[in-house]
């Protein structure tokens, strides 16, 4: 099978930016993840080709090393190693896949690198996304709240083998055993799990019939995400070891939690001030008065309202805002005044002497 180009994999342009690649991986790996198509083989091998893409793309140093190659057309052909050509990574020597990486001095470093060329590596833990909701008091004030992720575990059932219980046990045809199998162009190739045997080498006479041998199974954890005060939107933490594995066998990874901190009816938020709007009549307004104002703690506190207040004056509680970096900032009450939509007749005349008094025009 030809080799393909990592962008075209993905479906972005050379020029992508990190964003692009990752939210072209992100829907691919959704339409072929093997969960989603069990009865499909060729979609667990696109979706191991388009995970090989986004491994390579996703990290700005193999990205570049791999761009080099390019565009140097390492990816039209290589020599292959003759008969008997000793295994190495030495110039001019022979890695253990049976090509020569001598020709391009040190960009044969850069090749393994990237490709993980003559040795095996242990399975990299899969980092674990997700974007949690948070009420705005909890984000202000910092606290924990309960969140659901869906997950990928090894099937109970089998323990991740994949089998059935009592399966016997046989080699994979497509691999002969390998667990891998590699496709190129030229001489140039390119290993990846095999799809029949999902990188196990060896298949059972009957499929789990929990995980239809997939050895995973998709489930929800619950846990609980501590949310630091002050919280913004987009801000993000990361907890180690909450993640979920490659693969059986294979260390938790990380969970990244992205929040979304939801809008409150009372209060908003302007740097480390908390703002509120509060309505008073013009009685109040023009009289003066007391109110007693919620703050962002559930406490109360008297607010003292002059007389002439203009709407849209704000008043500062010291102290009642957020804190960050030893700085604290203060609750600002907006004052609304509220004018009556319909008056009685006597309101109206009440009103009306009042305009006649102060020489306003009615």
């Amino acid at each position: 099978m030809a080799a393909k180009d990592f962008y075209q994999v993905l479906g972005v342009p050379d020029s992508a930016g990190q964003d692009d690649i990752k939210k072209a991986y992100r829907k691919l790996a959704k339409q072929y993840h093997p969960d989603a198509n069990p009865n499909n083989p060729s979609a667990a091998e696109r979706f191991k080709e388009i995970s090989e893409a986004h491994s390579v793309l996703s990290d700005p140093d193999k990205r570049k090393q791999y761009d080099q190659m390019r565009r140097l057309g390492a990816f039209e052909g290589m020599p292959r190693r003759p008969a008997g050509a000793r295994p190495g990574g030495a110039p001019g020597d022979l890695n253990s896949e049976g090509f020569d990486f001598g020709d391009f001095g040190g960009l044969g470093d850069i090749f393994s690198s990237i490709f993980g060329r003559g040795r095996r590596e242990e399975p990299r833990a899969d980092v674990l996304e997700a974007v949690v909701e948070v009420p705005f008091r909890v984000a202000m004030l910092g606290g924990k709240i309960p969140v659901t992720l869906p997950v990928t575990e090894p099937c109970p059932t089998c323990a991740g083998s994949g089998g059935a219980p009592g399966a016997t046990w046989s080699t994979c045809p497509e691999c002969n055993g390998r667990g891998t199998i590699s496709f190129g162009q030229g001489g140039f190739a390119v290993n990846r799990p095999c799809p029949q045997c999902r990188g196990r080498g060896r298949i059972p006479s009957q499929p789990c019939p929990t995980c239809r041998g997939a050895g995973e199974v998709r489930t929800e954890r619950r846990v609980m995400i501590t949310v630091p005060p002050a919280t913004e939107t987009g801000s993000r933490v990361r907890l180690r070891g909450q993640g979920q594995p490659a693969g059986p066998g294979s260390p938790p990874g990380d969970l990244i939690v992205t929040f979304q901190v939801q809008p409150d009816r009372f209060f908003r938020r302007e740097g480390l001030d908390i703002l509120c709007d509060v309505p008073i009549n013009v009685a109040q307004a023009v009289l003066g008065t007391r109110l007693r104002v919620r703050t962002l703690d559930g406490k109360k506190v008297m607010l003292r309202i002059p007389a002439g207040t203009q709407p849209g004056r704000k008043f500062r509680i010291k102290g009642q805002g957020l804190e960050r970096n030893g700085r604290k900032g203060d609750q600002l009450v907006v004052v609304q005044v509220s004018i009556p939509a319909e008056l009685t007749p006597e309101q109206q005349a009440l009103f009306g002497k009042f305009a006649d008094q102060t020489g306003l025009q009615h």
